[in-house]
């Protein structure tokens, strides 16, 4: 393959990443809105849109196995595409998570923690995941440590969250009988979207380390 064509592929690529990049953020949003909204048919939606999202993340890896297979990259087109490979591995399972949420939403019965604003830690995650994938589209090393750094702000959000609705069921405890029980379900459900909010974050920093790496050849933020 020419040079000119191969330098083509990898720009291809790069805007295929961050298109599903975008497909993800989306669907992330949605999910989001969906806890939010108690919105039973944008939950449904995002269940059901799980499937591009998969079919985007298999056709891409695809087209990394074939730059490496027959280009055979090397130094820092070898480390773009190996990080190109990574990264989507992340947006897939921030897919993923999207349907959990979206399943979340789907099962609640009603708001055990008023005070727990879900939806603002979903747009703190959901900002990480877009700002990782900006970088990742600049190959900017300051906006991948500044990803990694704003990740503390995210877990410092979930640990206030998780501890709210913990005193909540503390102070529901009073009840007894099926009304104990759904309060525990609901407490459970809670704390399962405040850990895959979190979760998402984790992934925008992965992907945020693997930009980095692939920029400065700098391991700083993989371990």
């Amino acid at each position: 393959m020419p040079r000119e064509r191969y330098q083509d592929s990898l720009d291809e690529l790069r805007s295929e990443v961050l298109a599903m990049g975008d497909l993800v953020t989306e669907r992330l949003g949605e999910s989001i809105d969906a806890i939010d909204r108690r919105d039973e048919s944008l939950a449904r939606s995002v269940v059901e849109g799980d499937a591009e999202v998969n079919a985007t993340y298999l056709r891409l890896e695809d087209r990394c196995v074939d730059l490496f297979a027959l280009q055979q990259p090397v130094a820092g087109d070898l480390r773009f595409v190996t990080a190109s490979f990574k990264i989507i591995t992340d947006l897939e399972r921030i897919g993923d998570l999207a349907v959990n949420l979206a399943n979340y939403s789907r099962a609640a019965r009603r708001t055990v923690a008023p005070d727990v604003a879900v939806d603002a830690i979903g747009e703190a995650a959901r900002d990480l995941v877009e700002r990782s994938l900006s970088a990742y589209g600049t190959a900017d090393p300051g906006a991948c440590r500044a990803v990694a750094a704003a990740d503390d702000e995210v877990d410092a959000l979930c640990q206030r969250a998780s501890e709210s609705v913990t005193r909540d069921l503390i102070a529901g405890t009073d009840d007894d009988g099926w009304g104990a029980e759904r309060l525990l379900d609901d407490v459970s459900r809670v704390l399962l979207t405040i850990r895959d909010l979190e979760r998402v974050a984790d992934h925008a920093v992965n992907i945020a380390a693997r930009t980095l790496y692939m920029a400065e050849n700098d391991p700083e933020l993989l371990y």
